[in-house]
């Protein structure tokens, strides 16, 4: 078997130049593509988070699996593993082609949020982890993924809420979700 760091020399780390000194950092050279799904849903207050209990939250765009973002996660994470990152000897697997990273699609969770909605009158949300997360099919380069979230429950806490929201991410032509998890997200109250 052919050892896999010689793949570290060639795909670059996504980590070169984020850790700046203050006087070269600089506005990213590249803005987030504009929302298309819809109008983006603007929360406003606890309350106002907790009036949205049982409902969806909305549905991202479609984003489009590439193997450069997939080389990225892998160099981020170390995980170097053939079915990731290595096309010739991906084509051996059932797939055929490279599969992305279950953590890769689950880390797009954020992205997706905040193209789905905003909050207003909460000065601070934080990611506060996972109850639940299944992986159940998986996602092959160049295939496009997007995420519907509903809001299953707000739970007070001494500081503001917690919230737990079903994410569900899709594949594009596919019935079955590739990944669904139960996220839980701290808002704190003003």
């Amino acid at each position: 078997m052919r050892p896999w760091s010689f793949l570290r020399a060639r795909i670059p780390s996504p980590q070169g130049g984020l850790f700046l000194s203050r006087w070269e950092d600089t506005p990213f050279p590249r803005r987030a593509e504009p929302h298309t799904v819809g109008a983006m849903l603007t929360i406003s207050g606890i309350e106002g988070l907790r009036s949205r209990v049982g409902e969806e939250l909305g549905v991202s765009d479609w984003h489009e699996v590439t193997q450069a973002h997939i080389d990225a996660f892998a160099s981020a994470t170390d995980d170097y593993e053939r079915i990731h990152v290595d096309p010739e000897r991906a084509k051996e697997t059932p797939w055929g082609v490279t599969i992305a990273h279950g953590l890769y699609t689950l880390s797009l969770g954020p992205k997706f949020l905040y193209e789905m909605f905003s909050t207003a009158e909460i000065p601070l949300a934080l990611n506060y982890g996972f109850d639940k997360v299944r992986f159940i099919t998986p996602v092959p380069v160049g295939a496009r993924v997007r995420m519907r979230a509903e809001l299953k429950a707000v739970e007070d806490t001494e500081q503001g809420v917690r919230a737990r929201v079903l994410q569900t991410f899709e594949r594009e032509g596919q019935e079955k979700p590739v990944c669904v998890a139960e996220s839980l997200v701290m808002y704190f109250g003003a």
